[in-house]
């Protein structure tokens, strides 16, 4: 249910970036307070991602305000922050079907507003590609303007800094705002601040310096006195000189949450020449208490009642498979003192919470640095240490090269846990883990394995950890099939599968790759097919495999991954190879990128469910 939006009179006005403009600034104030009202209401209606938006209200408004948008290019990195830039770009009334199936993507989506001016869900992306469109709109010479958003979460991996050294060497006009919702608003960040930020922006002020620089281009001892001094001279009011270095003229901080003053500073910078880069601090959840006390708790919320102060209670369920994972690093590390588990800035998503608490030493997170992560594994495991990467599947795709390069091709003994692979559901096809079992199983002494439930995934991590050789064991999102664990821990032969069914019929054989087992138990039985839970892609089990093709009239493979280069595709080639003639039909996901909903429903859209496995069956009965 949408909200009414004449509760929020000003708003109303400014549906549009076009009519915002035309709002008189002394009522921005007043925007910003009925914006952050409608996202609080709107968000704990729907869910949704929460705390990082309400840092970005009185930022976006001023963005929308000061910028030509969309003619002029306003990039958002990562997207959680992007929610009050939907609201302001004619999409208020649709905010109730976010992460939604057919409904908003969960970030910035071209496709759906031309003021999302680039697809993103990973980070740090944005100055990359702000320094592409600049140079684009140099080419163009129609005074276009490029304005790129980056938390300091998304400033800590090394594509920015790889973007702004590049940036700085060609000086492209354009405009990099840091926000920075780390720290805290000190006294620094009030009214002096601003006071100095909009000094430093002014014409007087860089025309000073620009035109002292050209003075005393020709006289290298005063030149480069001239520049130590105003190096000194603004390091003692802004933290500025790494960027100055890298070629980009800082301004900041300034405080992110007073709307005119980020108005009065981004219209002074509007025509400067060259990088700019904006550094405003700002809080997340802003104007929530409580989302202000523990962003990372409202970082992304189920519906919830705004008066009760708190999110609602979770029910009890099954352990979620990050969950079983964490546990799995606890049990494991006091067994293995050389155990050294390692996460790209995924303490919470990974699981990893209990684990880095009782095991500092033996925990990095290394920030949002997937490459980073996956090297510094690769050096530890060099020196004897047995390293376990706790990554995202579509956050390894981040670190392919280093993958092959650094840790396959070495066959080092690292573990990849690859959390949410297959569909995660709301957030949509930049985080569906559906590719890791097409790029994982073409690498040289890679073992890949797929668990179907909880036990089996605590068995494959084990398994993985002590083969002595690269492993990756890849589990969903979510809880599984309710199966307790066993404590113990026992080594699975590689490439051993297990036969859950055998038909009496042996027309079908159904071979399982993952987690939807469950779908492929009650097809089986539907159907009197066989059914084995292959475990592994990489090594295949070969004997059993044969064996079953030989004996059955059709297999069928099941996988929650693209079906192009995945398992299906392993099992085909096999038999190619080992020239057992029989047809085999790939159920999996499709050849194209898979939209937000949740896994039930993409599983249905894309005939993974029972439904859709015994639909794909019948005919060849």
């Amino acid at each position: 249910m949408s909200l009414d939006l004449q509760h929020y009179p000003t708003l109303a006005l400014a549906q549009v970036p076009e009519k915002l403009r035309q709002l008189p600034q002394e009522k921005l104030r007043v925007l910003a307070d009925e914006l952050r009202e409608y996202l609080l209401n709107s968000v704990s209606q729907t869910s949704g991602h929460f705390a990082s938006g309400l840092g970005t209200v009185e930022l976006t408004v001023a963005l929308h305000y000061v910028y030509n948008t969309p003619f002029d290019r306003l990039l958002w990195d990562v997207g959680h922050q992007a929610y009050p830039h939907k609201i302001l770009t004619e999409r208020a009334e649709r905010m109730s079907t976010i992460r939604k199936k057919d409904g908003l993507h969960p970030f910035p989506w071209p496709p759906e507003s031309e003021f999302d001016t680039f697809a993103v869900g990973h980070s740090s992306t944005s100055i990359s590609a702000a320094l592409g469109m600049a140079v684009a709109a140099d080419k163009e010479n129609l005074g276009r303007k490029v304005v790129a958003v980056i938390g300091d979460g998304a400033m800590t991996a090394g594509m920015a800094f790889e973007a702004m050294n590049h940036a700085g060497d060609i000086k492209k006009d354009m405009v990099v705002v840091l926000n920075d919702n780390e720290m805290s608003i000190s006294e620094n960040v009030g009214a002096l601040n601003s006071h100095l930020a909009r000094l430093l922006t002014g014409n007087f002020f860089n025309s000073i310096r620009d035109g002292s620089k050209k003075l005393l281009s020709n006289v290298p001892p005063i030149k480069e006195f001239a520049s130590r001094a105003e190096e000194h001279i603004k390091g003692m009011v802004v933290p500025g000189t790494i960027f100055e270095e890298l070629g980009f003229n800082y301004i900041g901080p300034i405080d992110g949450h007073d709307v005119n003053g980020v108005v009065d500073t981004l219209r002074n910078m509007r025509n400067f020449d060259g990088p700019q880069i904006l550094h405003v601090v700002t809080k997340k959840g802003k104007g929530y208490a409580v989302a202000e006390e523990d962003p990372i708790k409202f970082h992304a919320v189920p519906k919830f009642n705004p008066a009760d102060n708190a999110l609602p209670a979770s029910k009890p369920s099954a352990p979620t498979y990050s969950a079983i994972f964490g546990q799995w690093l606890c049990d494991m590390a006091p067994q293995d003192p050389k155990l050294v588990a390692v996460t790209p800035a995924m303490r919470e998503g990974s699981g990893m919470v209990a684990f880095s608490q009782q095991f500092p030493d033996q925990y990095f997170d290394v920030a949002i640095a997937e490459q980073h992560a996956v090297t510094f594994a690769a050096g530890l495991a060099k020196e004897g240490n047995n390293a376990v990467v706790a990554i995202y599947s579509t956050f390894l795709q981040r670190a392919y090269d280093q993958l092959i390069h650094d840790v396959a091709l070495q066959d080092l003994p690292i573990l990849f846990a690859i959390d949410r692979a297959g569909v995660v559901g709301a957030d949509g096809p930049t985080h569906q883990g559906a590719f890791d079992i097409a790029y994982l199983r073409c690498i040289p002494n890679m073992i890949v394995m797929t668990p179907s439930d909880e036990n089996e995934c605590r068995q494959m991590l084990y398994t993985g950890h002590i083969a002595a050789k690269p492993a990756a064991v890849r589990y969903p999102r979510g809880a599984g099939m309710h199966v307790v664990p066993d404590s113990e821990m026992t080594a699975i032969p590689l490439g051993q599968s297990r036969t859950l069914k055998e038909s009496t019929a042996k027309k079908v054989a159904i071979l399982n790759f993952g987690t939807l087992l469950p779908y492929a138990i009650e097809a089986a039985e539907t159907l009197d097919a066989t059914l084995i839970d292959m475990r592994f892609v990489k090594p295949l089990d070969s004997n059993t495999l044969e064996t079953v093709a030989k004996s059955h009239d059709l297999l069928v493979t099941l996988e929650d991954g693209c079906i192009m280069g995945g398992a299906g595709s392993a099992v085909a080639e096999h038999l190619q190879q080992a020239n057992i003639l029989k047809p085999v039909k790939m159920l999996g996901l499709p050849d194209s990128f898979i939209l937000q909903g949740t896994q039930q429903e993409m599983y249905k859209e894309h005939g993974l469910d029972t439904d859709g496995i015994i639909k794909a069956v019948t005919p060849h009965l």
